[in-house]
């Protein structure tokens, strides 16, 4: 297994509050660990209009499946939250770091 960072970009249709934003980082924070760290990326960026970007660690063995290992942590995440597909729409994946030490 490799580990792999992926980065899941979205856009907030609707207002994410402070409390909100705070859980989903709370919520992901077990998919952003050593190697998230040392390559020193944030786990949830958010920019205005509503633009925003998730940074998931996450064990595959390639990056399709971590691709889309990671949409589906996040979109279920959000859903937990409250925000429907249509609420926060995710664009295509990117990974952004890889360990092949696992």
């Amino acid at each position: 297994m490799t580990t792999y960072v992926i980065t899941v970009p979205g856009t907030f249709l609707r207002d994410i509050d402070d409390a909100t934003r705070s859980e989903l980082a709370k919520r992901l924070a077990s998919h952003h660990t050593d190697l998230s760290e040392t390559e020193d990326v944030e786990l949830l960026t958010v920019h205005e209009g509503g633009t925003f970007s998730v940074r998931l660690e996450v064990e595959a063995l390639d990056r399709s499946n971590a691709e889309a290992d990671a949409v589906r942590l996040l979109s279920s995440t959000l859903q937990e939250l409250g925000f429907a597909e249509k609420d926060a729409p995710l664009g295509p994946p990117a990974v952004t770091g890889i360990d092949g030490e696992s």
